[in-house]
């Protein structure tokens, strides 16, 4: 099963922009569609968004969309989630996701350990 690793969490104030990071370990990314979810205290896991093999379709929560952007490099074997405009409502550990599938949001079969985001006013 890949291994999935994310970095690039942290503090930041509202309004600001923090750039997140996946790595599959060992694994090719270009076999997997991706994912993002995010999930903070007291809530279920949530989607947030998806990018298929090969990047030419993408899917986002609508909590997110024009203020984030998923994006992959299969030559750095990377998949990426920039976001902006970031609220404190943001505040999340965010997760990492694989599929065999097509569309990460209907469906995960690897999770990564998840990187923290916090939002300050």
């Amino acid at each position: 099963q890949v291994q999935l690793v994310e970095s690039g969490g942290g503090l930041v104030e509202a309004g600001g922009s923090l750039r997140l990071s996946c790595v599959p370990s060992g694994r090719t990314l270009s076999n997997y569609a991706m994912g993002w979810f995010r999930q903070a205290p007291g809530n279920e896991r949530e989607f947030v968004a998806a990018i298929s093999r090969f990047g030419s379709g993408t899917d986002y929560a609508d909590s997110v969309k024009g203020r984030f952007t998923i994006s992959r490099d299969n030559a750095k074997n990377t998949v990426y989630l920039q976001m902006n405009s970031l609220k404190p409502e943001d505040t999340a550990v965010y997760y990492c996701a694989a599929t065999n599938g097509s569309n990460a949001r209907f469906g995960v079969d690897a999770w990564g350990k998840g990187t923290l985001v916090t939002v300050s006013l």
